[in-house]
């Protein structure tokens, strides 16, 4: 394999099956390929959830001074000197957050989509600079999401309403039952602009390992940047991509 120097990984989907956290043989994987590059991990996520998802299932003595969080699209960038020290974009206005939930309100009836009969947890989550729709509530259980929407084709079909409601918004499909919302041009090309800049790496220093890349899902707009990538279809091909880059 090309040699890199960064090596950055989405989180649902590519590290972890969606809003679970790592198991132990990829922690293990993270903790020795730590040691040979810098690492960077970028996700839709709030840093509370990269902290209970990823840092807290680290083994002990990774070496987290080689590792660059970029929590919800890159507009908090957080660094590890002790502690973690993160950085954040200015959140979106109240108005504007107002103005996305209400064009959610009635996105199931608008679709033609069934309604959940429940929902677990927030239908809208504010991250800050970003608003998050979990189509069966933020906390659903794994196996209902993963039947919800396996081929994105929910999701687009909301996205496409959407646009009518939410122009001067970047709308990408995340997860396993999300639709992510920010500002027009944030997205994870974004993110990792700012984390070149802040290494001076350039984008042939980089590979890219997610699990969506198709038009509309939320890694699509790093190909812009023509960085390298891998696309995986879950954990444990991602395990695969590690173990190749250790070699």
């Amino acid at each position: 394999m090309k040699k890199f120097k960064t090596i950055v990984f989405d989180i649902d989907g590519t590290l972890t099956r969606s809003k679970l956290p790592l198991d132990e043989e990829i922690a293990k994987l993270l903790s020795l390929l730590i040691e040979k590059y810098q690492l960077a991990i970028i996700s839709g996520a709030g840093f509370e959830q990269f902290k209970w998802q990823i840092l807290d299932h680290l083994p002990n003595g990774s070496k987290l001074e080689n590792l660059y969080l970029l929590p919800t699209d890159g507009t908090v960038l957080c660094r590890y000197n002790g502690d973690w020290q993160c950085q954040a974009d200015p959140a979106m206005s109240p108005e504007d957050k107002t103005h996305i939930a209400q064009a959610f309100e009635n996105i199931f009836e608008e679709s033609g989509l069934e309604k959940p009969k429940k929902l677990y947890g927030e239908l809208v989550e504010d991250r800050g600079a970003q608003l998050n729709f979990s189509a069966l509530g933020q906390d659903a259980p794994i196996e209902l999401k993963e039947k919800w929407d396996p081929d994105n084709k929910n999701r687009e079909l909301i996205i496409k309403i959407l646009k009518n409601y939410l122009p001067g918004f970047s709308m990408r499909i995340g997860g396993t039952t999300s639709i992510e919302i920010t500002r027009s041009g944030i997205d994870k090309s974004y993110g990792l602009k700012k984390l070149m800049k802040l290494t001076n790496f350039s984008k042939d220093d980089i590979l890219y390992v997610g699990d969506k890349f198709s038009e509309g899902g939320n890694d699509a707009p790093v190909l812009a940047l023509g960085i390298e990538y891998k696309e995986v279809k879950g954990p444990e091909e991602t395990k695969k991509v590690i173990l190749e880059l250790l070699t």
